[in-house]
């Protein structure tokens, strides 16, 4: 029997629930008590993440962690308001609310440091931007979603692909992906040669197919997981 493997996500339908716990409870020990044990983590890890990646940087306060405490106290202000029943998962909802809430302070700061800042430091400094369209999560958690669609795909590669060519021509795929770290050169024509060596007789529109199963399978879990913090592959 297969061993289940740890999660290493950190806002799971669990925080959902707990969030949804602490909101239901009148006793101030109870709330207490869910909000330290099951939610204070990954609103932690959650504001770390959306910082870091969006290089929310211009704060008034001297340490990440006191900016951090800040949001996070935010967010608790604010956690009244989350209603699942209007169809928005916990981690998109308070991802959004700590996002505007760095986005408004940043910008305050950030024109502060402009207007103090010598042209030619605003010209040089690529501090001085910030990317709002990147997803924290595909960043900071990219590779661990990616071993555990490996091993989806790994463990059910014949339901998905009942031919043993297809089979063949998916687990090679997945091979290169296994040894993503350790390739030196990852383009298009390097990827279709090094298959084609793996699978005998392999023509590039079957290993064009067979990419694009594996990626419409990625696509669909990799959504799943942006809208709600934690993977289902069952």
């Amino acid at each position: 029997m297969k061993k289940k493997k740890k999660s290493t996500q950190y806002f799971t339908q669990d925080t959902e629930n707990a969030i949804i716990r602490y909101n239901n409870s009148t006793d101030p020990e109870e709330r207490s008590r869910i909000y330290r044990d099951d939610i204070h983590y990954a609103f932690f890890k959650l504001t770390e993440n959306i910082i870091h990646t969006f290089k929310f940087y211009y704060t008034e306060v001297d340490e990440i962690e006191h900016l951090q405490h800040e949001v996070i106290t935010f967010l608790l202000d604010k956690i009244h308001l989350f209603n699942p029943e209007k169809g928005a998962k916990a981690f998109s909802y308070f991802g959004t609310i700590a996002k505007r809430y760095l986005i408004i302070q940043n910008t305050k700061n950030y024109k502060k440091r402009v207007d103090k800042a010598p042209v030619e430091e605003l010209h040089h400094n690529d501090t001085f931007s910030y990317d709002l369209d990147y997803n924290p999560l595909e960043k900071d958690h990219l590779s661990d979603f990616m071993d555990e669609y490996l091993e989806y795909c790994t463990e059910h590669i014949y339901t998905l692909f009942p031919k043993d060519k297809d089979a063949k021509v998916a687990d090679a795929i997945l091979e290169i992906f296994r040894k993503r770290e350790g390739l030196d050169l990852f383009n298009k024509k390097a990827l279709y040669l090094y298959i084609r060596e793996m699978v005998d007789d392999t023509k590039t529109p079957h290993i064009t197919k067979i990419a694009n199963r594996l990626g419409d399978i990625y696509k669909k879990h990799f959504l799943f997981y942006q809208e709600n913090g934690y993977t289902d592959f069952d």
